[in-house]
Order: C-alpha cells, then sequence, then structure tokens
C-alpha cells in the first residue's frame, strides 16, 4: 500500500509518500513560496529503486491545484519518479490544525467533513483554509485514492471539561466557542504510542508526559494513553515559551500594550512573531544560536535559556500533581530530541521529583535515537523519544483505507 502524505500551508505543501508495507519513505519533499515568482521545489526520492535522487528547481505553481500537479508529476518522472502511475497510490493522508469539539478521530474525508472543517476555519484561520484547498487539490488530482484528515486537535478531545474551560462568562463558550483546544496532538499520540511500546506497557496503561520542543512548544499530561490537559489553548500562543511566541501571559497586558497605543493586530504580531526567545534574547529564536551566546557571555540569551526551561519545569510540576502515576517524561521535537544542554537544565530542575541525570546517556541520545536520559536509580524517569507526524498521518490512512478506523 502507498500512503501520499500531504501537509498544506497558506504558501507551502510538505509531503512524503510512505510504502505501509514496511513504513519505509519512497520520496518526500517541500513546494514552498507558492503562488510567488520564486516558487522552489525541494525533492527527494529513491528513483524507482535505483541511486536516491535528490533535486531542487524553480518552478511556476500559482495555487495548491498547480502545486500538487509538480509534486505528482515528479513522483511519476520516467527516470526519477518512484511511481508507475498516480492510481498506485491507495491512500492520501491530509495534516488539518482544528476540527473543533466535534471531531475525535482521524476520519475518511467526505462533504460532511469538509463542511466541519470549513466551520473551524474561524478557529484557526491561517492554517485550516491552506488545509481545505490542500485537500480539495488533492482530491482532484488523486480521485481513486481514500483521503482521510488526521487532525492535530483529535488526541487532545478527551480533556475534561475542567481541563478545556476557562473561566470566563458561559456565552463565550456557548456562542464563540471559548475553549481549550490545544495544537500538535498527532505528535504527542505518536510519541505516547512510541513510549508506551519501550517502557513495555500496553498504550491504554501508560502514563506521561510528553514534551514538544521546537520553534513551537507544548505539553500534554497522559493518563491511560489519554491526553488529560495540554499546554496550548484556544490558540497555539498559550502555554510554554516558544521560538517567537510568548506562552502564558497576563491578559491585561495586551490592555495595558493596547492602551500605549498599539493596536490589536500589531500586538497580535508581536505576541506570536517577535516575542518568545526571540524576544527576550534580541538574537534568534533557535536554540542553537542562544547556547552559542550563552557560551560567551550573552546575559539575554542567557535569560531567554532560563525562561524557556523555567517554564517547562514548572508545568511538568504541575502535570505531575495531576497524573495517577508518572512512566517517564518523554521529550521529543527540535530541541527535545537535539540538544542536551537543554535537557540537562530540564533534569537539574527535576531533581525535587527525583531525576537523576546521567550524562553520558544524555550526549548519546541524539540524532534520531530513542532512550533514557537519565541514570538506572532516578526515580523519575526521563526519555527522549523523536516524534514523526507523517508517519502518524500515514498509519491512520491505511487504517482507514483498509476500512478500520484508527
Amino acid at each position: 500500500m502507498k500512503v501520499f502524505v500531504v501537509n498544506c500551508g497558506s504558501s507551502s505543501i510538505k509531503y512524503q509518500l510512505f510504502d505501509m508495507a514496511d513504513e519505509s519513505v519512497l520520496a518526500k519533499g517541500l513546494l514552498e513560496r507558492l503562488g510567488t515568482s520564486s516558487a522552489l521545489l525541494r525533492h527527494s526520492g529513491n528513483g524507482k529503486g535505483r541511486e536516491p535522487v535528490e533535486c531542487e528547481r524553480a518552478v511556476q505553481a500559482a495555487d495548491h491545484t498547480a502545486g500538487l500537479k509538480l509534486i505528482l508529476d515528479v513522483l511519476v518522472d520516467p527516470r526519477s519518479g518512484v511511481l508507475e502511475s498516480i492510481d498506485q497510490i491507495d491512500g492520501v493522508g491530509h495534516r488539518v490544525v482544528h476540527g473543533g469539539e466535534g471531531v475525535t478521530r482521524s476520519s475518511r474525508i467526505d462533504g460532511e467533513l469538509l463542511k466541519v472543517i470549513e466551520a473551524n476555519c474561524d478557529l484557526a484561520p491561517l492554517h485550516n483554509p491552506a488545509n481545505l484547498a490542500g485537500i480539495r487539490a488533492a482530491m482532484g488530482a488523486v480521485p481513486r485514492a481514500v483521503h482521510a484528515a488526521v487532525f492535530d486537535t483529535a488526541f487532545l478531545a478527551t480533556l475534561p471539561p475542567h481541563a478545556y474551560r476557562y473561566a470566563v462568562p458561559n456565552a463565550w463558550y456557548a456562542q464563540h466557542h471559548v475553549r481549550r483546544y490545544g495544537f500538535h496532538g498527532t505528535s504527542h499520540r505518536y510519541v505516547t504510542l512510541t513510549a508506551a511500546g519501550l517502557l513495555g506497557k500496553p498504550a491504554d496503561q501508560v502514563h506521561l508526559i510528553t514534551v514538544h520542543l521546537g520553534n513551537g512548544c507544548s505539553m500534554t499530561a497522559v493518563a491511560g494513553g489519554k491526553a488529560v490537559d495540554h499546554s496550548m489553548g484556544m490558540t497555539p500562543l498559550e502555554g510554554l515559551v516558544m521560538g517567537t511566541r510568548s506562552g502564558d501571559i497576563d491578559p491585561a497586558i495586551v490592555f495595558q500594550m493596547h492602551a500605549a497605543g498599539l493596536a490589536v493586530q500589531e500586538i497580535d504580531r508581536v505576541l506570536n512573531k517577535e516575542s518568545g526567545l526571540l524576544g527576550l534574547s534580541e538574537l534568534s529564536n533557535d536554540m542553537r544560536d542562544l547556547l552559542r551566546a550563552v557560551e560567551v557571555g550573552d546575559r539575554k540569551a542567557a535569560l531567554a535559556v532560563d525562561v524557556f526551561v523555567y517554564r517547562i519545569a514548572k508545568y511538568i510540576g504541575a502535570y505531575y500533581t495531576i497524573l495517577p502515576g508518572l512512566d517517564a517524561v518523554v521529550l521529543t521535537g527540535g530541541i527535545g530530541e537535539n540538544s542536551p544542554p537543554i535537557r540537562h537544565r530540564i533534569c537539574r530542575w527535576l531533581t525535587p521529583l527525583g531525576a537523576v541525570a546521567d550524562e553520558a546517556r544524555n550526549n548519546q541520545v541524539v540524532g534520531g535515537r530513542a532512550g533514557p536520559i537519565t541514570a538506572e536509580r532516578s526515580a523519575l524517569a526521563v526519555w527522549v523519544v523523536p516524534t514523526n507526524e507523517e508517519l502518524m498521518i500515514a498509519r491512520d490512512t491505511a487504517a482507514i483505507v483498509f476500512g478500520r478506523g484508527t
């Protein structure tokens, strides 16, 4: 079975083609700057069993329909492609950011589901419209395949009301859907299932705190394999300190800044794109840059790192108290998987919970490896588990193709 995974942004299409017989990646790539004169396609593939093919070229793609046609043409190219025909694609899995309250699992796409995705565009105005455009383009380009939507919010649909409701007037929830939805759910679900296997526990019995650390950061409390709390809120702005997002702030700060002369749109831009690590350090939103700056005595960079780690530790402590037990804290994402210095700092904060860092383990678990970074004697296990959202989407799509659901 061949599954084509598509992640459409407003000006980009990220894709991977899987052979689900062994879950191998046959091809992957990124089409960016869609709709501009400088559109660029980066593609790599196996070349139908020959030497791997890498290409990067300027292209003309006015919209998602034109962009997907270019990508599919590359996949079936007689010399460098990996498919004989588009008809070899059995399923197309689409990443969709927001399913609202009504969607609790990955689902086959039909007319009704398209209406649900469209109805939630107001809750994810930067993502759902692009996801819809990609779905419609792909359904036209690959009509014989089963198309499935895998929602970022689905894994987090099990949050109880006391976790997802805000203490605002009930009318805000009833009329305007003001509540915690959470995001990165596909990553948290993949990491939960993988960690359960590594720990030798059934997925429905594992208790975890999963910590996704990248340019966007989020954390999920998992009890019995189900999400019971999550750090992001109605939007991805709430929670941990991120690359350019502020994370938690006093809401009254918005009023103060508006009174000081900033327009609402400007405050939105600053909190989402100019805050977080970038805002604190005034240097970069890339943790690697900040750690190098810390080594040469940059105080602003040091503060940014300290605030970042402190917020993570504080959330872990809070989630520790609401779980029936804790099998492991699981770190993932670009920073979680590849930054031993940040992981060491996190473990140091977790000493009161019984964490004992193991420096050798911490330095070895990088580059796609999974494993514990705490010592054998540690009362609290801290693990690194690389995430793979595309594979999670492919697995869900394959299950839907076979009629098993998810």
